[in-house]
């Protein structure tokens, strides 16, 4: 289970013992919102941030891994086929994956509920993991401003979003297998918010009992 931390600070911002909590991330890249939505919500973050070590490998890649490949693939000669155009499914695949339902990231409404979170999901901190408490009367969504935390350790996330049960629940099934659950926030309004990479095993597996039963 999440360290005593954890549940203590969860216990202080809620006022009452949580019912069941867990750590999750958006588990797929945010879909690009229309520019005008997007602005009109304040241009804000669509993707998480990095830890310095990623931009670091992205360096080396670029200037070290590249061009040692590009000479290792003119030095063992060119292949080309001037004929060979470039097939045209492969696009209209990608157009079609773009084009369903927001990636299952979201029901697809920017204006409703889920769509409107997501406008603002990285907004209050540039880390992904987001703490999902349920309470008696309220879920409530919570994250630490700094970059990098431990899930096991974190003591000073806030809550920056929460709603009545009449306004949101959450729905997951049980016995997902581990490493691959998902669960999704449903809104009121018919919108929706799926969410997966859940945290701890024994919390995911709570949560989940608790959200299905």
């Amino acid at each position: 289970m999440a360290k005593r931390a954890v549940h203590r600070r969860a216990r202080k911002i809620l006022g009452e013992e949580p019912v069941a909590l867990v750590w999750c991330e958006i588990h797929k890249p945010i879909p690009t919102p229309p520019k005008e939505v997007h602005r009109a919500a304040g241009r804000g973050r669509l993707k998480p941030g990095h830890h310095w070590l990623l931009y670091v490998g992205a360096v080396v890649f670029f200037f070290v891994v590249v061009p040692v490949m590009l000479l290792d693939k003119l030095g063992t000669g060119r292949r080309d086929r001037p004929n060979a155009r470039p097939s045209g499914s492969g696009r209209g695949r990608g157009r079609d994956r773009g084009q369903e339902p927001a990636n299952r990231v979201f029901d697809g409404d920017w204006g409703l509920t889920a769509g409107r979170l997501l406008l603002h999901w990285y907004g209050p901190s540039p880390n992904p993991k987001r703490l999902v408490m349920l309470a008696r009367e309220r879920v409530c969504i919570a994250t630490s401003p700094r970059r990098r935390l431990s899930p096991t350790k974190a003591d000073d996330f806030r809550i920056v979003a929460e709603f009545p049960l009449d306004q949101a629940r959450a729905e997951g099934e049980a016995g997902q297998p581990r490493g691959f659950a998902t669960f999704r926030l449903r809104f009121a309004d018919g919108s929706w918010l799926e969410v997966g990479r859940l945290g701890e095993p024994e919390d995911v597996d709570h949560f989940l009992r608790t959200i299905n039963g």
